[in-house]
């Protein structure tokens, strides 16, 4: 994991070393600053990353990829540039100082020292300053005309590939919910360690850290599991929600056990592979198996793009509190294009989702586990509404009614909501300008589902 922050123009050494200081938890190495005439630049990496992999100061600009890579800061004939990896896997934000010099970072904290007005570079966009550029747009290619079983065959092949390539140890983390995504990760990455260790956190008795303990046992991996109460998740809500920088309900919610499980990896590991971005590409929510075929691939990419902000910020966050590199397998390139031209058909088979990943690692991994639903992060770890009925309990109708409406003019969506933003407003203040900051976009209710309406960790903007 690394951490960047910056000033355009050159003399801003001391103002960039107290940007550098609100990151520090995301890498466990050497801070940098570099002066030219385009931007003073900090950096915090770790002694084996390149800089190169954070800054360019040569050539024209170049594609961003997913995985380990992270968004970057390029200084292109004099000028400077930032540029986001093409999925928002990684985190950048800018804004302006008061003297009007563009200010950039890894995380909003860094820039609050400058400014009150921050924005989220976008994924796949470059920004010179004035105006962003989209390089990179995540398209459907030509469907596959091979079959179902050579598909799955050349699923499990690349993502076999991309694990072995991603681990850079011997000893290597993995977070385990025992859902089908983490669980194809584990069983792949764990011929190509000498040591792969697991890590859950759930409340006692919930289903994850049963199905996550099966896992660890069938593969022979080193297992951890941290089994905590409510009072427990209450104590370290404020410490989530500083790293998280957002108060949505239900991504604070699935941050809280991620968080956790992190925080027991670092101890052992400095790498964890995550299983982020299975559902989107390979159709894992139950409402999807409600849309028309025709519509499903649409669907796919609508939400693979809205990851940046909410599931994807939870992993960044989650592992960069801790100073983890996450290592998102199911996101790298080969595979993002790879996904988007298998049918709908094979992503959604007779009512099962993600029926091509089950295919796939059938023979690597029990049946109870290939047939296991998709819960969300939260419910599979029992947190469930312990939070929303603390909230409750806490806040009045009275209070509720006269706080609801935020000053930047959201309003809170509910009671546990409002007590996450008081939390965040104790970290941050009250923020005028919340544009940077996904918030999770309801799912109608399809015609013909049977099932209440449901909600996913999106966001309301527009990429």
């Amino acid at each position: 994991m690394a951490a960047i922050a910056g000033i355009s123009g050159k003399g801003h050494r001391e103002a960039v070393l107290g940007m550098l200081d609100a990151l520090r938890h995301r890498a466990n190495g050497l801070c940098e600053v570099i002066e030219d005439e385009a931007c003073t630049l900090g950096m915090i990496h770790d002694a084996s990353q390149k800089k190169d992999q954070l800054i360019f100061n040569r050539g024209p600009v170049q594609n961003v990829t997913a995985g380990k890579v992270p968004s970057r800061v390029y200084i292109d004939q004099g000028k400077l540039l930032l540029q986001r990896d093409r999925l928002g896997i990684t985190p950048l934000y800018y804004g302006f100082t008061a003297g009007g010099h563009l200010c950039f970072a890894s995380e909003v904290k860094a820039l609050l020292k400058l400014t009150r007005t921050v924005n989220e570079l976008l994924p796949g966009t470059i920004f010179d300053g004035q105006t962003s550029q989209n390089y990179f747009r995540l398209e459907p290619g030509p469907p596959s005309d091979d079959s179902l079983d050579v598909l799955s065959n050349k699923l499990r092949k690349r993502l076999d590939r991309i694990i072995r390539q991603s681990a850079s140890q011997d000893t290597v983390g993995a977070w385990l919910s025992g859902g089908i995504d983490s669980s194809s990760i584990v069983a792949l990455a764990r011929p190509h360690v000498k040591t792969l260790h697991t890590f859950v956190a759930g409340l006692a008795g919930a289903p994850d850290l049963e199905a996550a303990r099966s896992v660890a046992d069938f593969v022979k991996a080193v297992h951890h599991e941290t089994v905590v109460s409510t009072q427990d998740l209450l104590r370290v809500l404020p410490e989530v929600i500083y790293h998280l920088e957002s108060f949505d309900a239900l991504l604070v919610r699935s941050s809280l056990t991620n968080f956790l499980a992190g925080r027991a990896a670092r101890d052992y590991v400095s790498e964890v592979f995550s299983g982020e971005g299975g559902d989107e590409l390979f159709a894992g929510y139950a409402y999807l198996k409600w849309l028309p075929k025709m519509e499903l691939e649409g669907e796919l990419i609508d939400i693979t793009n809205r990851l940046h902000n909410t599931a994807l910020q939870r992993v960044d966050r989650c592992a960069s509190a801790h100073g983890l590199t996450p290592l998102v397998s199911f996101l790298d390139p080969t595979i993002v294009q790879f996904a988007l031209r298998i049918p709908a058909e094979y992503k959604i088979r007779n009512g099962t989702e993600k029926w091509i990943v089950r295919l796939a690692i059938r023979e690597l991994l029990p049946p109870q586990i290939t047939s296991r639903p998709k819960a969300k992060f939260w419910e599979g770890a029992g947190v469930g509404e312990k939070l929303a009925e603390y909230a409750e309990q806490r806040i009045t109708d009275a209070d509720f009614r006269r706080e609801q409406r935020l000053p930047n003019g959201w309003t809170v969506a509910s009671k546990e909501e409002l007590m996450y933003y008081r939390i965040f407003r104790d970290h941050f203040g009250d923020l005028e300008d919340l544009g940077w900051m996904g918030r999770t976009k309801p799912v109608a209710q399809h015609m013909g589902n049977p099932f209440p309406a449901i909600s996913l960790n999106w966001d309301f903007k527009p990429h």
